[in-house]
């Protein structure tokens, strides 16, 4: 939105801009032309002086000299002096009075009389005349031949000569008049001049008006104008403020800057703060809920959208039907869990009966026989049927059907194999040590039929008829896992256990665990089973489980 709004601003720039440089021109303009008529005033003063004196230089001679001048200064406002010298100089009459021993002869303006001139302007100094900067207007005095009879000189004060500035003029314009060096002879405020540029003087000749800018003495930026006032001795300056960008824009700061930026401003405001009461406020109202629903929690309800506009209260709606079919659909996914946990239980169980039955009748079967070897093969079978049963009640039992606990489930294959078996063996004392691990039934079913093998070889071989004491370690290290078996007595040993049918099995079992398996004899005599295999992580084992079951459908 601002930079749609921007062009507006950008404009009212532009037309201050040109408005400015347009104000500038106009000032500069009617600077000048102030200039031309205040100068313009002047010289019609100062050609009437000529005209005046070129009148009364007959009369001037006798008696009534003095009272004449006289009487001509009081018509001639600024006229400070007027003064009739003969043609050696000296003074023969003057209006104001004249200071003794005074002699024009010496003067530069008498000497151009004198040489042919038949009139002459100048600025004069402070003298024996006037006790000021003044100037000079002097003309011939001749006789009834035309011969040269002396000089008749009026004394002009600068101030009178001076521009008046008229109301066309720009406001704060200063005067001032300077001679042909430069220096100020007056000036109506002193701080509003400052040095002249070194090129004034033939520009100003040239031109006619001479126009340039730079500061007072403040450092306040000013327009100058040069005028020459007489000839190449006096020059009239005019001094008016230049206001740059910044105090122009002060001084029409309503006009020309300050409405279109309000106006923009302004319109950004409205707009921005519309946007966040309509829109933004509402987004980030659905966004709070939004992220309340990505925590799962999805029984708030956009209540406070019904006030937001159609638009909000739209997506709000959409929100709350997705909120309600996700909690519709997580109902319906707990109820379908909870019915495939209860069939998987089921079905868990139903395994573990129909194991037991086949238990049962392997035990009649046991029984009936006569033959030793083939009593000791079913007792085998047996066992080896007991420990599966174990794990699918341990299944069906345990609150996970994926995970078991593997210290609780290895207390209660070794209680069931000693006390299925005791008869044969004699009293068996066994000693549990197991550290805490969760372990996949995919891993626990090697893992316990490795444990019936080996205590079963400890049975028959170390504890018949004697009995002992059964140690069993189950210890985790890191990425390593390790089950121990170990016995007291003095069976057949790990040469004659190596060659059995259920060493082949203990190695069958070690390999589905990606372990290795040994046979030793141990420090109390007897032979320890040894099992060794990495960890198992039963988050990993569930993922690759369910990405086999998915290439598994894909197939």
């Amino acid at each position: 939105m601002a930079i749609a709004l921007l062009p507006v601003l950008l404009l009212g720039v532009a037309q201050s801009t040109i408005s400015f440089h347009k104000e500038g021109l106009e000032r500069r303009a009617s600077l000048m032309a102030a200039a031309d008529r205040s100068v313009a005033a002047a010289r019609g003063r100062l050609d009437g002086a000529i005209v005046v004196l070129e009148t009364v230089t007959p009369e001037t001679a006798g008696p009534e000299c003095a009272p004449r001048l006289r009487e001509l200064m009081a018509r001639s406002p600024g006229m400070l002096n007027m003064v009739r010298l003969d043609r050696t100089g000296r003074v023969t009459c003057a209006g104001g009075g004249v200071l003794d021993g005074e002699n024009g002869a010496q003067t530069s303006w008498f000497r151009r009389l004198a040489s042919g001139e038949r009139s002459v302007m100048e600025a004069a100094p402070p003298s024996g005349y006037v006790g000021q900067p003044a100037l000079l207007v002097a003309t011939q005095a001749t006789g009834p031949r035309g011969e040269f009879e002396g000089a008749l000189a009026a004394f002009i004060a600068l101030s009178s000569l001076r521009p008046e500035m008229d109301q066309t003029a720009p406001l704060d314009t200063q005067v001032a008049l300077i001679d042909r060096d430069g220096h100020f002879l007056s000036r109506t405020k002193t701080d509003a001049f400052t040095a002249l540029p070194k090129d004034w003087a033939p520009n100003a000749q040239g031109r006619g008006a001479y126009l340039y800018f730079g500061h007072d003495a403040e450092g306040s930026p000013r327009v100058f104008t040069i005028t020459p006032l007489l000839g190449r001795d006096l020059y009239a300056v005019l001094s008016a403020p230049s206001p740059g960008p910044f105090s122009w824009a002060r001084l029409n700061l309503l006009s020309s800057v300050l409405f279109p930026l309000i106006a923009f401003l302004a319109t950004l405001a409205a707009v921005w703060v519309a946007a966040d009461r309509v829109i933004v406020r509402w987004l980030h109202y659905v966004e709070r809920v939004a992220a309340i629903y990505a925590k799962g929690r999805f029984t708030v309800r956009l209540l406070q959208a019904e006030k937001a506009p159609p638009e909000i209260r739209e997506l709000a709606e959409t929100l709350d039907a997705m909120a309600e079919m996700i909690v519709a659909r997580d109902a319906s996914l707990h109820e379908t869990l909870a019915q495939k946990d209860a069939l998987l239980r089921e079905i868990h169980h139903r395994v573990k009966n129909n194991l037991q039955v086949i238990t049962s009748l392997l035990s009649l079967q046991q029984r009936s026989l006569s033959d030793p070897s083939a009593r000791e093969a079913m007792s085998d079978t047996r066992q080896r049927i007991t420990a599966m049963a174990l794990i699918y009640r341990a299944l069906y039992q345990g609150p996970d059907l994926r995970r078991v606990e593997l210290k609780g489930f290895l207390e209660e294959l070794i209680a069931q194999l000693i006390v299925s078996d005791q008869d044969s063996t004699g009293a068996i004392r066994t000693d549990l040590q197991a550290d805490d691990l969760v372990i996949h039934p995919d891993k626990l079913a090697p893992l316990a039929l490795f444990a019936v093998e080996a205590i079963s070889n400890a049975q028959k071989h170390a504890f018949a008829g004697r009995g002992g004491t059964l140690r069993v370690k189950f210890s985790v290290s890191g990425e390593d896992a390790g089950l121990e078996i170990a016995d007291d007595g003095v069976g057949a040993g790990p040469e004659r256990q190596a060659s059995g049918v259920g060493r082949t099995l203990m190695a069958a079992f070690a390999r589905q665990l990606h372990g290795r398996c040994e046979i030793v004899t141990n420090e109390w005599g007897g032979t320890t089973a040894r099992l060794n295999f990495p960890t198992p992580d039963i988050d990993a084992e569930q993922n690759g489980s369910a990405k086999a079951k998915r290439n598994r459908a894909a197939a």
